[in-house]
């Protein structure tokens, strides 16, 4: 496979990568219209958005067993028409109902994307790390522009255009890929879905001591990711003190920085160890999340924010470091599986820390995401330490 070509379809996986996060991120800028419209609490809107968080966790193993049945291709455009296609639904729900249904049908349609793309692109890349680095630069880059884009429709056309934004984003990505990406030849046409979805292959995956020392890291790296995309806004304005307009400046800038460093967190992976480089993200987020909690000045809490984006840049050492336990046939499938098994267990993030917040406050919310970091950098050092070779 030429260079050229591969350049290629990492540049289509990263920009639908970007659509299914736009399309993930787009409801909630204009969340309080939505509230209005309908009549509803913001307690039953985070519900419906709950639903398309599971739903984007659940279906990522599924997603693997029909890339291995169908082709990569098929599946990674599937979820780019998909998430266009069931914001429209959202956009034009004339009641409660049929948006709940759009949001969960959006979670689980832009779930089919990530593994199998991250698949793909290990099979035509020796330097994965680098290669998943540039791929989940996408996730970030729609994290920094989804919410102006949706706000500035909104308050000008209203948030059912505003939502509608992620089919206009869509088009042309499906139209680059249906150019510019060759049909993939499936995995393993011939194994029927109950044989994939047995689960006596599957648990054989789970069980393998190196997958479930990566998977703990991976939890807990996931949980405090989530608890940053839910709440380090609301820490700017209810900690420090910031206006709206400071904290989301801040936050634009947490998820740039997220962005293009973890290209660079990846090539660390690959010239110098997943567990170097994820160690790296692990004492930087723990150094960002000090200066968050303890700095008064405006500076510090900018270096404090950087610093965080570096560390939640993980996914560029922790990814490969699992793929590297696979063989070849295994990755769509098994990366699925791990990524529905991982998400699943920390979606609690957002929740607890919350919950944590409310009961004694931003400070020790934040301490707890700092233990956390400081438990997975325990866990690499006794592992290198006492040779357990996980």
């Amino acid at each position: 496979m030429d260079w050229q070509y591969r350049e290629t379809v990492l540049a289509v996986c990263t920009f639908a990568l970007f659509v299914t996060v736009f399309g993930r991120v787009a409801v909630s800028p204009v969340v309080p219209e939505i509230a209005a419209e309908f009549g509803l609490s913001n307690a039953l809107i985070g519900a419906a958005l709950t639903g398309m968080w599971l739903a984007y966790a659940l279906t990522q193993f599924p997603s693997g067993v029909l890339a291995d049945r169908y082709g990569e291709r098929v599946i990674i455009l599937t979820s780019i028409c998909g998430t266009g296609l069931t914001a429209l639904v959202i956009a034009g729900a004339p009641g409660f109902g049929v948006f709940v249904l759009g949001t969960v049908l959006l979670g689980a349609v832009a779930g089919l994307h990530y593994s199998v793309a991250t698949a793909l692109l290990t099979r035509i890349y020796d330097d994965i790390g680098t290669a998943i680095g540039v791929h989940n630069a996408g996730a970030p880059l729609a994290g920094l522009v989804t919410p102006v884009a949706v706000s500035w429709v909104a308050v000008r056309h209203g948030w059912r255009l505003a939502v509608s934004l992620t089919l206009i984003v869509a088009l042309p990505i499906v139209a680059l890929a249906l150019r510019r990406v060759r049909p993939t030849e499936p995995r393993r046409p011939e194994r029927s879905l109950r044989e994939q979805f047995a689960p006596e292959p599957i648990l054989r995956v789970l069980s393998r001591p190196t997958v479930v020392f990566t998977g703990v890291i991976a939890i807990v790296a996931e949980f405090t990711w989530q608890a940053m995309a839910s709440f380090l806004p609301t820490f700017f304005t209810q900690y420090h003190g910031y206006s709206t307009t400071v904290a989301g400046v801040l936050f634009g800038a947490y998820f740039l920085v997220q962005g293009v460093l973890q290209i660079g967190v990846g090539i660390v992976a690959d010239r110098f160890g997943r567990d170097l480089a994820t160690g790296g993200c692990m004492l930087t987020g723990i150094v960002g999340f000090l200066l968050l909690v303890t700095g008064s000045k405006l500076a510090l809490i900018a270096a404090g924010t950087l610093l965080l984006g570096l560390g939640m840049g993980w996914g560029a050492a922790v990814f490969p470091r699992f793929m590297d336990q696979l063989s070849d046939n295994e990755r769509a499938v098994g990366f699925g599986l791990f990524r529905t098994v991982y998400m699943t267990v920390a979606a609690s993030g957002s929740v607890a820390v919350g919950l944590l917040a409310d009961l004694f406050g931003w400070g020790v919310a934040f301490g707890f995401l700092t233990v956390l970091l400081g438990l997975v950098c325990g866990l690499l050092a006794a592992n290198r330490l006492f040779g357990l070779d996980y």
